[in-house]
Formats: C-alpha cells, sequence, structure tokens
C-alpha cells in the first residue's frame, strides 16, 4: 500500500476591509390578489387574526408585528391572499385597530385602500363585560355606543356598562 503525502489546508484569505452594510428593511413577499391591513397597533395584531379567522384561511397569510413606524413608532401589517373583507370585518378592525389602513390588492397593485373609522354604534361586534347583561343570557344581538374614540370608550345598549380597549371580547 502506498504511503499518501499528508495534504496541508490552507487558509482562504478574506477581504475585510469592504464594509458590508446590514439589511434594515424587512421585505414580505407580494400578493397577487387580497388584501393587505396595515398600520395595526402591535398589540392588536392577533386580534385582527382572530377578527377575520385566519387559522382557518387556506391562502397566503403573512403577519409581521413590531416593525418600524414613522407614525406609530411600531405597528404590524397582515397580509392575506385571496381574500376580500367584509363590512362587518372593516368594522371590528376598526374597533380594535382604529388607524388601520385596508389595501385591496388586485394583479399585486393596490387598487382601492380604505382608512377605517370607528362607528358610532357597534352592533353585534363586541361581546359585554357585564356578566349580568341580557345580552350573554338571550339572543339577543349586541349594541354599544362609542363614547370616546381615543382612547376607545363604549356603552352598552342594555345595560349601560362602559368598557375601555383593554376590557373588548370580539364576538
Amino acid at each position: 500500500m502506498p504511503k499518501r503525502k499528508k495534504e496541508k489546508i490552507k487558509a482562504k484569505k478574506v477581504d475585510i476591509s469592504q464594509k458590508v452594510e446590514p439589511k434594515k428593511q424587512l421585505s414580505i413577499s407580494a400578493i397577487q390578489e387580497g388584501t393587505v391591513i396595515d398600520h395595526i397597533p402591535t398589540d392588536a395584531t392577533f386580534k385582527v387574526v382572530e377578527i377575520l379567522q385566519l387559522q382557518k384561511h387556506h391562502g397566503v397569510v403573512s403577519i409581521a408585528t413590531n416593525l418600524e413606524s414613522k407614525s406609530m413608532g411600531k405597528k404590524a401589517i397582515i397580509k392575506v391572499g385571496g381574500k376580500s373583507l367584509t363590512e362587518s370585518e372593516v368594522s371590528k378592525i376598526a374597533i380594535v385597530a382604529p388607524d388601520a389602513t385596508v389595501n385591496i390588492i388586485k394583479n399585486f397593485a393596490v387598487k382601492e385602500k380604505i382608512k377605517v373609522t370607528t362607528p358610532d354604534v357597534v352592533d353585534n361586534v363586541v361581546k359585554c363585560s357585564n356578566p349580568r347583561c341580557i345580552t350573554n343570557h338571550e339572543k339577543i344581538a349586541t349594541r354599544f355606543y362609542v363614547m370616546k374614540k381615543d382612547p376607545l370608550k363604549i356603552k352598552c345598549h342594555y345595560c349601560e356598562r362602559s368598557m375601555g380597549k383593554n376590557d373588548l371580547e370580539i364576538i
């Protein structure tokens, strides 16, 4: 058996004088058709996911939270491929994310931009936090009046219980 020569491993020289700029922007792939909800407060991200029942959606869903925002400090964005929002869904989003923007996407381009607005009356969107309220015992649609939009304060039509943003439970 012939004797093998030991091979020396030579280190490759690397020029580190050229600085590599780190990427400073996150990129989420575009969707061909669907909806993008932008300017969501980070603490409302998963409430919007719950409102839209995205765990049951079979298309592409991209959720990014704690993104830098010049106007908000931190924000979230949700992209949903193949889904158009109903008026009811937009109303529900307006309750938890009053500054959100809904973008309708067609052929990879924004075809319509909707700034959500908090309605004056909220019907069948939020559950009353009063355990004695009639809406929690009978099949009656809930109804709340918006007393203050920022910070959100609503009042139950039936029992007159006032609730803030932290008390909300979406139906």
